[in-house]
């Protein structure tokens, strides 16, 4: 029976939804929309099968949902966390936090009808504060108002294998528009759409963003007192960052500057700071021998420039996270 938690029940499908998911970022999700500036893709089901999860977090993620609230509600909802959901792409533009509009998108296995069953329950009942059901055109979406946010999310279940939240109710709406085939998704503009494409289909975690006269005019970065910093910072046009988690874990950020001379000059000033950044984590590690795994990452710290690309990359090894851990050997 669902009594205590309406509210629960409601927030944490959509919880779970937002932070478990994996993407194939080669793929633009239809329903994004057009004036995204950032994409965000998550592979959860590859991160949960993963060597260096299943090693040293799964037991531990399993134990911290066993008999917690939260995990009774998601249960009641007929949702496995672990199992459910595939993968969650996010479209979104703002310039902060607080102004940022955006719309995920969370492919797995639902049942619909148990969910909407349960949120009419929570809407009906004590979670009514934070959960109203809204008609739309014919459409059913759910108002979910966190608590101390001052804006609301809007949600839709699209149908057994897609949920939809958005910032703004005609980010869903649109969603459902197009999922019903009453409109034609428009798809992210071409710059943001091109640096997608051009990212690993099979990470983990992939983020993409098009800065291009976002970083005009910066005002002085606090503690940098090179001044070239901030005139390449004004000069990158994207970035793109990749996570891979297998049997370690590989991070790739990539810079697209505005032109090859500004690429090759910042390429220059970062490779400076990673040479420093590898003499300081040794000293750092001396200092606390549980960061001593950490003199592995500085090894394979390293920057390349190629044409308007400075590409930065580290890998930290099963065995060194573990250590850190304090479950190595």
């Amino acid at each position: 029976m669902i009594r205590s938690s309406r509210w629960g029940l409601g927030a944490c499908a959509l919880a779970v939804a937002l932070t478990a998911a994996p993407a194939r970022a080669a793929e633009v999700d239809k329903f994004l929309p057009a004036e995204s500036e950032s994409f965000i893709a998550v592979n959860v089901r590859q991160i949960l099968d993963s060597e260096i999860v299943k090693k040293y977090a799964l037991e531990q993620i399993k134990q911290a949902l066993a008999g917690n609230d939260a995990q009774k509600a998601i249960q009641a909802l007929g949702l496995d966390p672990l199992k459910d959901v595939d993968r969650v792409v996010v479209g979104a533009t703002g310039d902060n936090p607080q102004d940022m509009k955006f719309l995920a998108v969370v492919h797995g296995k639902f049942d619909k009808e148990k969910l909407a069953a349960a949120a009419k329950e929570a809407a009906d009942g004590k979670g009514k504060e934070h959960l109203t059901i809204v008609q739309d055109g014919g459409a059913t979406l759910y108002k979910v108002q966190p608590e101390n946010q001052p804006n609301p999310v809007y949600a839709a279940i699209v149908d057994n294998k897609t949920i939809v939240f958005g910032s703004q109710k005609a980010m869903v709406t649109d969603a459902l528009g197009i999922a019903g085939g009453s409109k034609k998704g428009a798809g992210l503009k071409k710059d943001l759409a091109a640096l997608v494409e051009k990212q690993d289909a099979k990470a983990s975690l992939v983020i993409c963003g098009v800065l291009s006269g976002k970083l005009d005019n910066l005002p002085p970065l606090p503690g940098v007192n090179d001044p070239s910093v901030k005139k390449n910072l004004e000069k990158m046009a994207n970035v793109a960052a990749t996570l891979r988690v297998t049997s370690d874990v590989n991070l790739e950020i990539s810079l697209g500057m505005k032109d090859e001379d500004s690429a090759d000059e910042f390429g220059k000033t970062i490779d400076q700071g990673l040479q420093q950044a590898k003499g300081l984590i040794p000293l750092l590690a001396a200092q606390n021998p549980q960061l001593k795994p950490l003199t592995e990452l500085a090894q394979t710290l390293k920057s390349t420039t190629k044409s308007k690309d400075v590409t930065i990359s580290a890998k930290l090894s099963g065995d060194a996270i573990g250590k850190m851990l304090g479950m190595g050997d």
